[in-house]
């Protein structure tokens, strides 16, 4: 089988790998960063101190959880936004508005409340990619990858909190227009370990480059079963 990266030729700066919890998109992300030879920024979330709780004892850990993740990403914001980590290519594994769209799914109304004004004083707003790739899946599909994956705490995930993370990133992603976008059928294919799939990913990166902001493209491939 021949190297999907022999012939790659990618100038794009700053791609970002986003969708929901089990989809794939750490894994793409590092393997990205190692096709480029690229610095990989990645939501460290086992640093979490609140995330397992909130995992195995619900919504009562939700605010401090997403506290804690809107500070942890602002920091991270701030790093990009004060130095120049594009020479080389950057690849991560999160966009800063993602912390938002998991709160409206976790927070009731009065601590979605509070998580807005501290959101809205640390104003951070980070750099704009020049790319984003959203993995896609259904929730049975999700609940499968997080299962083999064997994370303690995530095994108390269900569908119904993975659908709605589904459906919120699905509205976000509606009406996303600031950077280029290219949306993937991530449910039959595999990323990490079948290199015809992930060669034709990269065709459909390359094709992408120098996109003006709202421009979407969609890879829904019909993979040969592995």
């Amino acid at each position: 089988m021949s190297d999907p990266t022999q012939d790659l030729q990618l100038q794009t700066d700053y791609i970002v790998v986003e969708g929901p919890i089990g989809v794939g998109k750490t894994t793409l992300a590092r393997r990205l960063a190692d096709s480029l030879g690229c610095s990989c920024l990645l939501e460290p979330a086992a640093d979490n101190p609140f995330l397992d709780r909130f995992y195995t004892e619900g919504r009562r850990h939700a605010l401090s959880t997403q506290l804690y993740f809107l500070l942890q990403r602002h920091q991270q914001m701030s790093v990009l936004e004060h130095q120049d980590l594009f020479q080389p290519q950057l690849v991560a594994d999160f966009l800063l508005q993602k912390d938002r769209l998991f709160a409206e799914v976790t927070l009731d109304a009065q601590e979605l409340a509070l998580y807005n004004q501290i959101q809205q004083s640390l104003d951070t707003r980070g750099p704009v990619p020049d790319l984003v790739i959203y993995l896609q899946a259904p929730a049975q599909v999700l609940l499968e990858r997080i299962r083999r994956r064997g994370v303690p705490a995530e095994r108390h995930l269900d569908a119904e909190y993975l659908n709605a993370l589904i459906e919120a990133y699905t509205r976000f992603f509606y009406f996303y227009d600031e950077a280029p976008l290219l949306i993937v059928n991530a449910s039959e294919i595999d990323l990490a370990n079948n290199d015809d799939h992930y060669g034709a990913l990269l065709s459909s990166i390359e094709r992408m480059q120098h996109s003006g902001s709202g421009m979407r493209q969609y890879f829904n491939p019909h993979p040969t079963l592995i």
